[in-house]
């Protein structure tokens, strides 16, 4: 059925461009058909999401790495959390305005 929209669009978008230069020359309507045929492929993929992959989402019970950081979910929901770096691989805290290498700190 999506197909069938796609199409159909584009062959309105022919027939539109063919009689905006029905009056024109044969290279002009051929040019004009073509324009037509493009934006109909444009609004018929839009209209009838041709390009689009429905996204499958995997439950998370099923999923063995699921809760333990590595998976792109968890980086994502952790963004925040962990700075933008990935678990276990953040740098130090420490700055160097805040004495790290004082002699009374070092321990």
């Amino acid at each position: 059925m999506r197909t069938l929209i796609f199409f159909v669009c584009i062959a309105i978008g022919g027939v539109a461009g063919l009689l905006v230069a029905a009056q024109d020359a044969w290279s002009v309507r051929a040019v004009m058909v073509s324009i037509g045929c493009v934006a109909g492929a444009a609004i018929g993929g839009a209209i009838g999401r041709v390009g689009k992959r429905a996204r499958v989402r995997r439950p998370e019970a099923l999923d063995a790495s699921f809760g333990m950081g590595s998976g792109p979910e968890d980086r994502d929901r952790n963004y925040w959390r962990d700075g933008g770096h990935p678990p276990f691989m953040r740098p130090t805290r420490s700055e160097l305005d805040r004495h790290m290498l004082d002699p009374d700190r070092v321990d």
